[in-house]
């Protein structure tokens, strides 16, 4: 039984597999804030895995809990492995100038949406604590990417750099001009996410563009198509990369 963790800046993505599935196909997945982390131990005593492999950009404190986590409630303790950007890996090239210094999360979701459309051009839209955008040609190469502040991350920052602007949920009632200020910091901050990706899919028109991560949804409506949603593919380039080690 494999366990796959995506531990990221905010939540913590999980899923359990049977070694034998396919990719993407699990017995079980979920999504908890740090605060909620415990809850992971139902899952564990439930299926215990084996095998687990593990992605994490939220830190060493985040790591402790995690390997905490596992040593209490899985006997035997299980083969852990934390995953890590490489030079190549499951057809993908990883051409950053310190092809270790790529982010985990961004190298798996690399993983994962070459094993969704290979043979494709793509740019790959991660919107999450930060919004990144990564490229990859047709033979799996990664040209590079940007990072930028994510919706929310742009959000609090007006909040906290200006006294009088305040600090907003992220929901909008849609229009792009708003007749308040809350809802205009939302305009603002979509729009200038929008006007990245667009950028972007602007040097790489043939490409095809992968929207994924928590504000997701709140980019999609303002994002001319062709443009495809992907749920969690950083967990699915883990499935990618524990397969192809196995």
């Amino acid at each position: 039984m494999l366990l796959l963790i995506d531990a990221g800046n905010t939540r913590v993505k999980w899923a359990i597999a049977d070694e034998a599935a396919p990719i993407g196909s699990w017995l079980a997945s979920g999504a908890l804030f740090h605060t909620e982390l415990d809850l992971l131990a139902e899952p564990l005593k439930q299926y215990q895995p084996n095998r687990a492999l593990l992605s994490n950009v939220a830190g060493e404190v985040m790591r402790a809990r995690l390997e905490t986590l596992l040593l209490e409630y899985l006997a035997p303790i299980p083969a852990l492995t934390w995953f890590r950007s490489r030079a190549q890996q499951a057809g993908v090239v990883n051409s950053y100038r310190d092809p270790a210094q790529l982010g985990c999360d961004r190298f798996a979701s690399l993983l994962g949406a070459r094993s969704l459309f290979d043979q494709q051009p793509l740019l790959i839209v991660t919107a999450g604590t930060a919004t990144t955008i990564d490229a990859l040609d047709t033979s799996g190469h990664f040209l590079g990417g940007m990072i930028l502040p994510g919706l929310a991350t742009m959000t609090q920052s007006l909040a906290l750099s200006a006294a009088q602007l305040p600090q907003v949920e992220t929901q909008w009632a849609g229009a792009q001009f708003a007749d308040n200020t809350s809802d205009a910091i939302v305009s603002g901050c979509i729009q200038a996410q929008v006007g990245a990706i667009m950028q972007a899919r602007a040097q790489l028109p043939d490409a095809h563009c992968l929207l994924s991560g928590g504000a997701a949804r709140y980019l999609l409506p303002c994002l001319p198509p062709p443009i495809e949603l992907v749920e969690q593919l950083v967990l699915r380039g883990l499935h990618v990369a524990a397969l192809s080690e196995s």
